[in-house]
């Protein structure tokens, strides 16, 4: 017998074994009203599932929040999809929530996942079929309510980022009876309109007041359009088939008209800039090009027959003035040296000998007698003075022998 008893840890472990070896309650959908539900500070949401019938535990862990898209609260009959495991902490079963819609939705989630699927096989979803939204557009068209918020959002923005883009508004159903092929006929009448871009959208809502923009008309329709379109359904949590196909998912209609509309402010500053830009540049190059300009004038210039014909006349000039001043030296040399033999011939001229008492003996002829060679008595000679000539007769010749010193 001993050898059948178990700790209750091990019967614990035992039935959460065969709890998770179940398929069937890996993933089941339990309907039921909210009790005793508690958000936990740490993030954690605890509560009891009850019906007519009985109850369960349940909890949903802080990681699965983004699976609940409404304030839970006491009271509330919803559908909650999860895992039944065993809490071996407490020894009791209890339901692991990963999504909590209110009842009623639980038909159109199951619908939601089943089309979500289709559509991904189809390839609808791929990135590859994803258009580019203009970064200028100027026409923009909104399928939407005609009033509500939606509408007045994409207003606002539009006139502050952009007030010279045009929006053209389809009023659209955007949930009930009709809302389906409203929202259709929208996004192909603006196609065919021809705008640049488009907004389909509406506010935040439950999962039926969001239905429309989960169906495969709606989704057909923004696969199809040759314009791109933007989703812009709900608020940030919440996310539909259309955001899936369409070209840019946006998470409030106001953020839609961000993506859609461009800043003009921010446009006229890129062009102050590059205005800015461009004229550095052109005054740079038109520096640059003058300064080429200037060197080609100096080089036509200097090459010029006009400059050529004054380099020779200044070339002609220096050797002008070089000869002049040659001629000026040369004529003071000469000057020098004449004024040297000057002063020579000074020294030897008769004249300078008659002005000091000296006279000159010359024969009838003229020729000058320097000694009593040939001179014979009684022959005339002429004396020459300063001052003139005397004829003189020659009485005697003596002949003697003049020692210097």
């Amino acid at each position: 017998m001993k050898n059948n008893v178990y700790t209750v840890g091990q019967v614990n472990t035992y039935l959460n074994k065969l709890l998770k070896n179940d398929f069937f309650l890996q993933k089941i959908y339990i309907k039921g009203e909210v009790s005793n539900c508690k958000y936990h500070g740490s993030g954690h949401i605890y509560f009891t599932i009850k019906d007519e019938t009985g109850c369960i535990s349940a909890v949903m862990f802080r990681g699965n929040r983004s699976g609940l898209k409404f304030d839970m609260k006491d009271g509330d009959m919803v559908v909650c999809m999860g895992s039944v495991e065993v809490y071996a902490g407490a020894g009791k079963y209890q339901l692991y929530a990963k999504e909590i819609t209110l009842d009623g939705a639980g038909d159109l989630f199951l619908e939601y996942e089943r089309l979500k699927k289709e559509l991904l096989e189809r390839g609808m979803f791929d990135q590859m079929y994803k258009k580019s939204i203009p970064l200028y557009s100027q026409k923009i068209g909104v399928v939407t309510a005609p009033t509500g918020a939606a509408v007045q959002d994409i207003r606002n923005i539009t006139a502050r980022r952009n007030p010279y883009a045009q929006l053209v508004l389809y009023p659209a159903l955007v949930q009930g009876e009709g809302a389906i092929e409203s929202v259709v006929k929208g996004i192909r009448t603006l196609d065919a309109y021809g705008v640049d871009v488009i907004i389909a959208g509406r506010g935040g809502g439950s999962i039926e007041d969001l239905w429309a923009f989960n169906s495969i008309e709606v989704a057909e329709a923004i696969f199809n359009s040759q314009t791109p379109v933007i989703s812009a359904v709900g608020h940030e949590t919440d996310t539909t088939i259309a955001d899936y196909v369409a070209d840019l998912r946006a998470p409030t209609p106001s953020a839609a008209a961000e993506l859609a509309v461009c800043d003009i402010r921010q446009i006229t500053g890129q062009i102050d800039d590059y205005f800015k830009r461009y004229e550095t540049l052109m005054q740079r190059k038109a520096d640059i090009k003058r300064r080429s300009l200037e060197n080609l004038y100096l080089r036509l210039k200097s090459l010029s027959p006009e400059s050529r014909l004054n380099e020779k006349k200044q070339r002609a000039a220096d050797l002008e003035r070089r000869l002049f001043d040659l001629m000026e030296r040369r004529l003071r040399d000469s000057k020098t040296k004449l004024e040297l033999y000057a002063g020579r011939l000074e020294g030897v001229s008769p004249l300078k000998h008659l002005s000091s008492g000296y006279t000159y003996v010359t024969d009838e002829n003229g020729k000058n007698l320097r000694s009593t060679e040939g001179i014979k008595e009684g022959e005339s000679v002429n004396l020459r003075f300063i001052d003139g000539v005397a004829l003189a007769e020659i009485k005697k010749v003596t002949k003697e022998e003049i020692k210097n010193g």
